[in-house]
């Protein structure tokens, strides 16, 4: 009988614990400004005739419904196209327009902000804020008057490549790759001049997907702090275009700040060995949907759809991505590290994270981690706001 009334006593105190804790981690969340620095969802949209005010659930990571369940306040939307696209600039600028056009019809759900103040007054109004990012810096076709044009219609970052190069920047893929690589690496004088009006306008120089001599050129030119929007640590996850060591104390140096992506390939070392013993083991499959269906990334997606669970089985373990995090923490301080789940563009994500409305997972473990309110109110969305302010001054 004292042995019950023992165990319950023990139960009832485990509960509150339980029940506190959750509280805790909870109420850390809803009071942070939670910052995403990337989101495809509106590549998804405009790709598959989607709009995000509709409710995806089964059909994407994301929406808007779901962005208010998952407490994010701010998400930088990316706009992209692959470098085989024929017009980017007005291939973005009709991303743009769905950006705005959703806006328009959910005016008591959000708002397109350009400025860290009026970010701030959107948040207070439990708003989400929607912000711009252009990723790729073929999209402004090698024109600087471009630049200033996606700047004016909102875009506050520009990630120099993706993972093709333009004529004055070579990408981590094609500096990787040299049977990719036409030129000379790194970033030409017209790239430079390309960084400093970035500086001028206020646009935050993003170096994910970037070569490692173009990063360097961009970080010995820039004047302001640098974003890193969506990419990992070379050093736990040797993707070609995660940082190493030397470029993170550079980002560190500058005052900039890594979003952590949440890629399994690029959180997990043993990923894509296993995605390659995946597309071996149906790739007479893949072959025929080629013939149907030559687009890149097609044939891939329906195998990843079809044999779920199988995808299901590969993905990185939930912890890997706060090993990351953990990384730059003790490598260059937590003023450094934010969080760009790429979210949409993404097909493999950590164990437990299937979509936006998982985030307070990340304040949850971050918690358990050790990591105190106010490490954590910055690593989900201070650091960034740090550095959107800090590239506004003028």
């Amino acid at each position: 009988m004292k042995l019950n009334k023992t165990f319950s006593i023990f139960l009832l105190a485990f509960f509150i614990m339980h029940v506190t804790f959750a509280q805790k981690y909870k109420k850390i969340h809803d009071k942070a400004i939670v910052i995403d620095t990337h989101n495809d969802i509106l590549n998804k949209c405009f790709d598959r005739g989607y709009s995000f005010d509709q409710n995806l659930a089964g059909k994407s990571h994301s929406d808007l419904q779901r962005f208010k369940e998952g407490g994010i306040d701010v998400q930088i939307f990316s706009i992209w196209c692959d470098g085989l696209k024929k017009n980017p600039f007005t291939y973005a600028n009709r991303q743009i327009d769905t950006l705005y056009a959703t806006a328009l019809r959910n005016p008591d759900k959000m708002a397109v902000v350009f400025t860290s103040q009026e970010l701030l007054k959107t948040v207070q109004k439990k708003k989400l804020a929607g912000m711009i990012g252009i990723e790729g810096g073929h999209m402004i076709e090698n024109d600087i008057a471009k630049l200033d044009s996606l700047y004016k219609r909102g875009a506050r970052y520009m990630t120099l490549t993706w993972n093709n190069s333009s004529p004055w920047a070579t990408s981590a893929m094609e500096e990787t790759n040299d049977s990719l690589l036409h030129q000379p690496k790194g970033l030409s004088n017209f790239g430079k001049n390309i960084v400093k009006r970035m500086n001028q306008l206020g646009m935050l120089v993003d170096l994910s997907h970037v070569g490692e001599r173009t990063f360097w050129d961009a970080i010995n030119t820039t004047t302001k702090p640098v974003l890193v929007s969506h990419s990992c640590v070379y050093s736990l996850a040797p993707a070609f275009r995660n940082l190493k060591d030397d470029q993170i104390i550079a980002v560190g140096k500058n005052s900039g700040v890594i979003h952590l992506n949440f890629y399994s390939g690029f959180l997990d070392s043993t990923y894509t060995r296993k995605d390659a013993t995946f597309s071996k083991r149906h790739q007479t499959e893949k072959d025929s949907l080629l013939k149907i269906n030559a687009e890149p990334y097609f044939a891939k997606e329906y195998l990843y759809e079809k044999y779920y669970d199988e995808v299901q089985a590969i993905r990185a373990p939930f912890h890997l991505l706060f090993d990351h995090i953990d990384y730059i923490v003790k490598l260059i301080g937590v003023d450094h590290v934010g969080l760009g789940s790429d979210f949409d563009g993404i097909n493999s994500m950590p164990q437990g994270l299937n979509g936006v409305t998982d985030f307070p997972l990340i304040t949850k473990e971050l918690l358990l981690r050790g990591y105190s309110k106010t490490d954590i109110r910055k690593i989900l969305g201070g650091n960034f706001l740090r550095i959107l302010k800090a590239n506004e001054k003028k």
